[in-house]
């Protein structure tokens, strides 16, 4: 008897659990990120999977911020330094990859229907955030990229930059790595 009993609150345990995850899955809006020194939120509908940091070959004669090319799951992918991207063509020295990939980085792919085989290198995996997890929102820099849509304040007064992959994907910079 004693076992029916720890069998069905367990069950009613797990049943309650589950049900958490899908409410937080649900109102999980984006993926926070570190890259550059930069907050960002990649929005999960257009994020897709994440990879842990794989070899890359690189491809001479493209912008600093394309390091290469990768193979994940079978299929190759462009590899982006969205920190590189981020700072643009400010006049610094290039740091080699290598000395720059710690254990936290990671590959971002962007989602599927954006219809580009690229990945977003990022030094850190941040988490999910919520709306609920900001206090207030702000209109994004003058100086910022076009895919940077707006910044949004949480509530330890931490900037965090919203990344529009969508917007992101079709701009003509990010399509034309050619040095």
């Amino acid at each position: 008897m004693a076992k029916r009993q720890s069998l069905k609150e367990l069950q009613e345990r797990l049943a309650q659990r589950l049900t958490a995850a899908k409410t937080e899955a649900l109102t999980a809006t984006w993926l926070a990120i570190e890259a550059g020194g930069h907050k960002l939120l990649l929005p999960l509908v257009q994020s897709g999977e994440i990879f842990p940091w794989s070899a890359v070959q690189p491809v001479p004669y493209t912008k600093p911020w394309y390091v290469g090319v990768a193979n994940l799951r079978g299929g190759l992918n462009g590899v982006v330094d969205l920190a590189g991207l981020l700072q643009g063509n400010a006049a610094r020295p290039v740091q080699r990859t290598a000395d720059r990939v710690t254990s936290d980085a990671r590959l971002v792919s962007l989602h599927g229907a954006l219809g580009l085989n690229a990945v977003l290198w990022i030094d850190r995996l941040l988490g999910l955030r919520n709306p609920g997890a900001f206090k207030s929102v702000a209109q994004r820099p003058a100086d910022a990229p076009t895919f940077i849509t707006r910044l949004l304040i949480d509530d330890s007064g931490q900037a965090w930059q919203e990344l529009d992959l969508q917007l992101l994907v079709n701009e003509p910079e990010f399509l034309a790595i050619a040095a």
